[in-house]
């Protein structure tokens, strides 16, 4: 939990108790969870988080740049600690999403029809492995 505080710090983030469990939560928790899974998870450990509080935490690490949103869904956001451009794949049967390879074209930073490029998100749907 220190090294986490000290991460906090050095983002310029006042590491509170709630702050610290959510990141060290997605640290943890690599299935690209929803404001829902994590508060029904750590409700268990802090009683008062509130909902409000994981959303205005995520909202200030997704600021600071040390997490990212996942908008698969029309209507769902998914969060995740792995900032590197990667693709997603979300399984249509059980739901699950899984970071794929690292190795799909990079075109962050580049110029194309003069639009640059300042970020790069890539998803892909389909039945995953495990349930097909």
């Amino acid at each position: 939990m220190d090294g986490i505080r000290r991460y906090l710090v050095s983002e310029g983030i006042n590491p509170s108790y709630q702050r610290l469990k959510i990141f060290e939560y997605l640290l943890q928790h690599k299935v690209h969870p929803t404001v829902d899974t994590i508060y029904n998870d750590l409700y268990k450990q802090i009683p008062t988080l509130s909902k409000t509080t994981i959303y205005n935490t995520l909202n200030l690490f997704e600021q600071k740049e040390i997490i990212k949103s996942l908008s698969i869904e029309k209507n769902e956001l998914r969060y995740e600690s792995d900032t590197e451009p990667h693709a997603h794949f979300k399984c249509n049967e059980c739901g699950d999403v899984y970071d794929l390879s690292k190795e799909f074209p990079l075109i962050i930073g580049k110029t194309i029809e003069g639009h640059r490029v300042t970020d790069q998100q890539l998803y892909l749907q389909g039945v995953c492995k495990n349930c097909s």
